[in-house]
């Protein structure tokens, strides 16, 4: 794929702009001043040229059209076979009848699926694709054909639209189908700066951190007003939640970067040790507080830290007010000792539950009147399956939240970074496989202080720990919902399984069932309870496994969304790191054959509206 990158040059080696400045200054040369030998004969072989180009031309389009025409039929084909496959052993069918219950997807959104996935499944487009894009970008004209064309495939694919009231129509489609929505105001920290490019360079506009902190507070009450024509003003069921980065909401992320070294330096160490970037404690915000500085850390830090403390506190009253839970993204590990930080900080202070009054012989025939918690739990921290801490962050999470009195908020990913992490530990660096990463990602990013990464370095052991996660997490809603009583108190546990995997689907609604959380109803769907749906809810990507999602909306019974996707919105310069990451993703998180299996279903889906 090198070949198409290098030929941006001309054959004098000069760079397309150099090339037609060259051909601007060459004088122009009249016919009288050229040479005579330009006869009738040299007129003929031109002519013949070009006729020889255009059926050339003409030839390869013919036998292109035929390879693709050829490659989609045996996608179809495959596609197809595979929708009539019996279930699996986890109970999860691939597509089979749930594609007759559900609402027939537009034709042009098939198409649009069947190119994006198709784009997906050539892992050298996929390595190249940030090059490709920047050549194209950089070259006038190309650029607006260029950003046409992403708009038209990923864009709309994997984002819901310029604004969050452009995604309402989506975010409304889907509640139709009863799926709900976690919204995002997509802008993350793009590749140069997570290799530690400061984002604020000259000519940048300096508070774009601030836009961003304001465009959140907007976000929260788009989904809110959602929220609030769907359930009335109740606090139960609601399904429009928005998922906050916090890298976007400072002047330069390499601050979290170095208030993690920090954290990671003097942090004291835990018992039963936990594998970096650790656990958090309740006084990991002290430095912040007192204005110290020295080590990692630099006045600027202090003060761009304060203020983003500043902002979240604003973020979570809104939230609060509205009933709008918020999900604390995770990133990379160099910036999580202090997004979980941050994270546990909001937790203690807006997951608190009320206090049980202590009853004695005085208080007797006294009606004490109840603080009400809203939405609980409003806060969920993200746990990223693919870290070695995990399994005992979580136990002490769990721990911590029952011994604070808070309600707790999980997020079960198995991790969106992993190449980058792998690339940036010096034990795995040479090994790994850096086209899956940004080409800026280097060694010198990495803040862990052990001699292995801190993700596992096989899909099958992070696949694991996963599974292990929902077997916990799921007891720990049955013990939940076994001490609350029907709806006598709050939930002090809620979780959002985010999982593409269909071997994981499946681990969850069977054990909601072995738990007794659910009930097997006849014909195969499984019937969730209002105690257990307020608790429990899956999640995926727009854009991404719609068969899953499918399958679970069909398969679960429940009065509100059990499932909801993630979509972000903003503007197309806004959103490219994120289409960027998604384009590594299908690679990686969707690997083993996954983009291609999503592409085949398009296939097979467009087969049978065209010929069936």
């Amino acid at each position: 794929m090198t070949t198409p990158v290098r030929a941006t040059k001309c054959r004098l080696g000069l760079t397309l702009p150099s090339a037609l400045r060259s051909v601007r200054r060459r004088p122009y040369v009249g016919p009288a001043a050229r040479t005579i030998g330009t006869s009738a004969s040299s007129s003929s072989t031109g002519s013949r040229s070009r006729i020889f180009s255009v059926r050339r031309l003409l030839g390869l389009g013919l036998a292109s059209g035929v390879l693709g025409a050829s490659i989609f039929v045996q996608d179809a084909r495959a596609g197809a076979a595979a929708a009539r496959l019996p279930a699996t052993s986890t109970g999860v069918s691939t597509v089979g009848q749930d594609e007759q219950q559900r609402p027939k997807t537009p034709l042009r959104e098939l198409v649009r699926t069947y190119v994006v996935f198709a784009f997906c499944s050539v892992p050298a487009l996929v390595e190249w694709s940030p090059a490709i894009l920047a050549a194209f970008s950089a070259v006038p004209g190309l650029r607006q054909v260029t950003e046409a064309v992403v708009r038209a495939t990923f864009f709309d694919q994997f984002v819901g639209g310029d604004s969050a009231e452009d995604a309402l129509p989506l975010i409304e489609g889907l509640r139709k189908q009863n799926t709900g929505c976690l919204f995002a105001y997509s802008v993350e920290v793009d590749e140069a700066e997570a290799a530690g490019h400061a984002r604020g360079q000259p000519g940048h506009e300096k508070r774009v951190h601030k836009q961003v902190v304001e465009e959140t507070l907007h976000c929260i009450d788009v989904a809110a007003d959602f929220e609030d024509r769907y359930s009335g003003g109740r606090l139960r069921g609601r399904r429009t939640w928005v998922a906050i980065k916090l890298s976007a909401m400072v002047p330069d992320a390499e601050s979290l970067r170095r208030f993690s070294k920090h954290l990671v330096d003097t942090r004291p160490p835990t018992s039963p040790p936990i594998a970096f970037p650790g656990c958090p404690l309740p006084t990991d915000l002290e430095v912040i507080a007192s204005g110290e500085t020295g080590g990692a850390l630099t006045k600027d830090d202090i003060v761009a830290l304060r203020e983003l403390r500043e902002d979240l506190v604003e973020i979570c009253t809104r939230a609060k007010q509205r009933g709008v839970r918020l999900i604390f993204d995770a990133e990379y590990s160099w910036y999580q000792p202090a997004i979980i930080a941050f994270t546990l900080d909001m937790t203690r202070r807006f997951n608190a539950l009320p206090t049980v009054p202590s009853r004695s012989w005085f208080s007797r025939g006294i009606k004490e009147k109840e603080e009400q918690p809203g939405v609980q739990p409003l806060i969920y921290a993200t746990y990223q399956a693919y870290l070695r801490r995990t399994p005992e962050h979580l136990a002490l999470s769990i721990a911590a939240a029952r011994k604070g009195g808070y309600a707790l908020g999980v997020k079960l990913v198995r991790g969106a970074y992993h190449p980058h992490e792998l690339v940036a530990h010096s034990s795995t660096s040479a090994t790994a496989d850096a086209s899956l990463a940004s080409p800026n990602t280097s060694t010198s990013l990495s803040i862990s202080p052990e001699p292995v990464p801190p993700v596992w370095t096989s899909k099958a052991d992070t696949d694991a720990r996963y599974n292990a996660c929902v077997r916990a997490l799921v007891a720990e809603v049955k013990e939940d919902v076994r001490q609350a009583g029907p709806g006598l108190r709050p939930p002090s546990i809620g979780v959002l399984f985010g999982t593409h995997n269909w071997e994981s689907a499946g681990l969850i609604v069977e054990e909601l069932v072995r738990q007794g959380l659910a009930v097997r109803e006849e014909g195969g769907a499984v019937r969730v309870g209002d105690e257990v749906a307020e608790r429990v809810t899956v999640g995926q990507l727009y854009g991404m496994t719609a068969a899953l999602t499918g399958h679970l909306v069909n398969r679960i019974r429940s009065s509100s969304p059990f499932v909801i996707k993630y979509i972000p919105y903003g503007r197309l310069s806004e959103v490219m790191p994120y289409l960027s990451r998604r384009a590594i993703e299908n690679k990686s998180v969707l690997g083993d054959g996954g983009a291609q299996e999503e592409r085949r279903r398009a296939a097979a889906e467009i087969w049978a509206r065209l010929f069936e």
